[in-house]
Order: C-alpha cells, then sequence, then structure tokens
C-alpha cells in the first residue's frame, strides 16, 4: 500500500509564492514520475505538472515561467514551487505518483489534496 502525504498549501496574496509538498511512503519498489494536478470547483481535475524520476518535466500552459516542479528521489518526495501567483490559480491540489510496488505492480496513487486559495 502507497500513501501520499501533501504539505503547504494555504492562502497566498496574487503575486505571491507558496510552495507545496509530497512525500510517498509504503510498498515502493521504484517511482517512474510524480506530479500535482488541481481541481477548482466545478471544474475537471487538470495537470499541472508532472516530473519524472531522471528529471524530465511537463507543465501545463497556464502555469509555465511561474510554477517549477522538483523530484528528491532519495525523499520519494516531489515539490512544486508556486512563484507569481494568480487568482485563477485557486483549487484543491493533489499529488500523483506513478511508481513501481515491491510486489512487482505498477501503481498510481493519490494524495488527499491540499486548498489553495489566492486572494486578489
Amino acid at each position: 500500500q502507497v500513501h501520499l502525504m501533501e504539505f503547504g498549501g494555504g492562502l497566498v496574496q496574487a503575486e505571491g509564492s507558496l510552495r507545496l509538498s509530497c512525500a510517498a511512503s509504503g510498498s515502493i519498489r521504484s517511482i517512474n514520475a510524480m506530479g500535482w494536478y488541481r481541481q477548482a470547483p466545478g471544474e475537471q481535475r487538470e495537470l499541472v505538472a508532472t516530473i519524472t524520476s531522471g528529471g524530465k518535466t511537463n507543465y501545463a500552459d497556464s502555469v509555465k515561467g511561474r510554477f517549477t516542479v522538483s523530484i528528491d528521489n532519495a525523499k520519494n518526495t516531489v515539490y512544486l514551487q508556486m512563484n507569481s501567483v494568480k487568482p485563477e490559480d485557486t483549487a484543491v491540489y493533489y499529488c500523483n505518483t506513478d511508481l513501481w510496488t515491491n510486489a512487482g505492480l505498477r501503481a498510481r496513487s493519490w494524495g488527499q489534496g491540499t486548498q489553495v486559495t489566492v486572494s486578489s
């Protein structure tokens, strides 16, 4: 079983910064990729940024140049540095991981979500 714990959500003013982190624990053999998705009220969940264990990144167009995703493979932890935030970044942010378990199964796991609210 794999567990994801997210940290760092909260209230921030527009143009401010916030850093999210997510640590994976449990029956993990290796991680292929980790990332962040978000869901605003009344909207579908959307990709924010992902990163492979090798450091290859992928960003939504809406956050390019403002957000930076990074990974600490030794700690099974992914970070999202959010700069120059906008009110439209307000959403619940979910951590996601694509990994191999100790049982040799490939699995995707989701965190419980952390609220980010940007005030104008």
